[in-house]
């Protein structure tokens, strides 16, 4: 089981719509960067202001995009999160904006996105259903709760990842400027509410009218910073997370075993 994690906080801007030039610069970052874990921003892969092209550039879970990362964690040993539009695994016609995680094993495991962010710039509702439910990604032995961007307003969904045992929380984001306030308020507080770790990977730089501030950050079970990435530009970053950290903090502060449903 993995004690310490090395995890790459990866602040890159997408080009809109060219997957192939965003997949380059993946394996380029992979490749040059030591790590355990590779966590890239919302919609990655097609970029975020794609609009109705969102219905044309969806893939299946088993499609290019994810057979191109898949092959580069084999050959890499590394694992990756990413952001892209995945078609319904049931109802044909829709898609939804989703979290894949592909691993050196040739396992790939996703997240849809619970809230499509549908209010003031944001038009997810036109192309994106919702997901279903969380869903608790695993790596080297620990739980990895993973939500996207809006998801994190609704404290419920990390919550209920750390009743399941999470060991660290992920976000990945699509936040604009306007946004980075409130983003920068409740990123912490998921962590000490929680007692698990978090680290929040954004996108950066301007898509149309859409300028996404950075400011990616990680903190610790306890809620202390990390890192932080620089706003408005490109950064990578690679944070060393205590995994052992979670235990003492959920003994120090047990708002999991008090929570409500709690673990008896």
């Amino acid at each position: 089981m993995l004690h310490l994690m090395r995890l790459a906080l990866c602040q890159l801007r997408s080009a809109v719509g060219d997957k192939e030039r965003n997949l380059q610069r993946m394996v380029e970052t992979v490749e040059g960067t030591d790590a355990d874990l590779f966590v890239f921003p919302e919609t990655y892969v097609t970029g975020y202001m794609v609009r109705d092209r969102f219905i044309t550039l969806a893939e299946d879970i088993d499609g290019d995009s994810v057979n191109f990362v898949l092959d580069l964690a084999d050959r890499t040993g590394k694992a990756v999160v990413f952001g892209m539009p995945l078609n319904d695994p049931c109802v044909h016609g829709l898609i939804t904006n989703s979290a894949v995680m592909v691993t050196s094993d040739g396992r790939v495991q996703r997240y849809d996105k619970l809230h499509p962010a549908n209010f003031g710039p944001f038009e997810e509702g036109l192309y994106f259903t919702p997901g279903q439910s969380p869903a608790m990604f695993s790596f080297r032995g620990r739980g990895v709760g993973v939500c996207i961007c809006y998801d994190l307003f609704f404290p419920e969904i990390c919550k209920a990842y750390a009743m399941q045992g999470a060991d660290l929380l992920l976000c990945i984001a699509a936040s604009p400027v306007t946004s980075r306030m409130p983003f920068e308020k409740i990123i912490p507080a998921r962590a000490v509410e929680n007692t698990c770790p978090i680290a929040y990977v954004n996108n950066v730089g301007n898509q149309q009218n859409m300028v996404y501030f950075g400011g990616s950050q990680a903190y610790d079970a306890r809620g202390r910073l990390l890192a932080k990435l620089p706003y408005l530009r490109e950064s990578v970053d690679v944070v060393d997370v205590d995994m052992l950290q979670t235990e003492p903090a959920r003994r120090a502060r047990p708002t999991i075993r008090d929570s409500l449903g709690g673990l008896r």
